[in-house]
């Protein structure tokens, strides 16, 4: 039944030093009345959702989209929300079935348990490859920039089989992409560029010239133009690049405070949970009036579906902020939910799994370098994490 009560109006949610992720306001926006009504930082109202269960609810409905072609999609920020297809072809993730299943069928081979376990190898190449120049550069680092960031960005680019010559320059331009803090929406719209530039010659080589990688694969398939293959590639590149460097710094810290669970086999979906780094990322409107919760959200209005929020759902997670890779509750939502979850997740658990596993084994006196509240946490992005980890050995 619908509620005929009107909504709550809160703030929207912003990540402060006093205000640790996921926000204490989650839990009282849980208990309300059905959904909460909020505002943008452009104004623009929206629904935020904070409840496992409605949150679910939202990212497998018919009839709420997560294409911002449609009126009322929440736009977040010029160069931070979710791209059209007019402005990069083949941003799948912005698109709803069947559109959005033409592309996914054709990329699920690329990230399956099976094929992520053929990469592992290499993975393990890379980690130890950054190690070995951390180790060899002294007895400290910025275990950010010398080793979250750069791994993911190697591993990505040894995939797509982007020639290791031109791997300086493909992380250069994805740092700038991930950087909200120093990089203004120019500099950011001027990286896209430069990468797509770069990733259609690519693509124009492995056209003539076919390898073993990702690219040559997907052209081989026929499935997809060139156009929209280098709008997937970009979407690829950054998706699983800062999210992935996220957790792995995150993770880090957390280990650190907790070392009885390095080496645990359930520590990286907890720590998935825990962090939930792309909180807000999953956007969406409804396209038609659709009941959530018992509460009526119109057609047009914009809906953001709280990923930390569920994850620490009291309902579902015992002790929610606690961190127990031994807890029996496993339906976190950290990689999303339904046709759209993270496409990449098994290559993301992967990476942190290797990179924990190393780090601690190959430099088991890793501490931090600095006191834990002068930590420099990502408060003015849409992801949260670090911008540095000073560490020392």
């Amino acid at each position: 039944m619908t509620t005929s009560t009107g909504p709550t109006v809160v703030g929207f949610p912003r990540r402060t030093p006093e205000e640790p992720l996921p926000l204490s306001q989650y839990a009282s926006h849980r208990e309300q009345n059905g959904l909460v009504l909020s505002h943008l930082p452009n104004g623009v109202p929206v629904w935020l959702v904070t409840r496992h269960e409605d949150v679910r609810a939202v990212l497998t409905h018919p009839k709420i989209s997560a294409n911002p072609d449609n009126e009322g999609f929440p736009n977040v920020g010029e160069t931070m929300g979710v791209p059209k297809q007019d402005q990069i072809p083949g941003w799948f993730v912005g698109l709803d079935s069947p559109e959005h299943d033409r592309f996914r069928k054709v990329l699920i081979p690329e990230f399956t348990v099976r094929r992520v376990r053929e990469l592992r190898p290499a993975i393990e190449r890379t980690v130890d490859e950054r190690i070995d120049a951390m180790l060899a550069a002294g007895d400290r680092a910025d275990l950010i920039g010398d080793f979250a960031l750069p791994v993911p960005s190697l591993v990505i680019s040894s995939l797509l089989g982007v020639p290791p010559a031109d791997r300086d320059f493909f992380e250069s331009r994805t740092r700038t992409l991930v950087a909200i803090r120093t990089s203004t929406d120019e500099e950011r719209a001027t990286a896209t560029r430069e990468l797509l530039r770069y990733i259609n010659r690519l693509i124009a080589i492995k056209e003539k010239w076919p390898g073993d990688d990702l690219i040559s694969r997907l052209l081989a398939t026929g499935q997809l133009t060139s156009v929209e293959l280098s709008g997937v590639l970009l979407l690829l590149l950054i998706a699983g690049h800062e999210t992935t460097a996220n957790n792995i710094g995150l993770g880090v810290v957390t280990l650190l405070a907790n070392p009885q669970w390095i080496g645990h086999e359930r520590l990286v979906e907890e720590l998935l949970r825990l962090h939930s780094v792309a909180d807000m990322v999953a956007l969406r409107v409804a396209v038609d009036d659709v009941e959530i919760a018992g509460r009526l959200i119109r057609k047009g209005e914009g809906i953001v579906p709280l990923l930390a929020a569920a994850n620490h759902d009291t309902e579902v997670f015992g002790c929610p902020h606690a961190f127990d890779p031994e807890r029996s509750e496993r339906r976190h939502v950290a990689f999303g939910y339904g046709v759209h979850q993270c496409l990449g997740q098994n290559l993301v658990r992967v990476e942190m799994e290797i990179a924990y596993r190393k780090l601690f084994e190959r430099i088991p006196t890793l501490e931090l370098d600095v006191p834990p509240d002068g930590l420099a946490f990502k408060y003015d992005g849409i992801l949260f994490g670090l911008h540095e980890l000073p560490v020392r050995w």
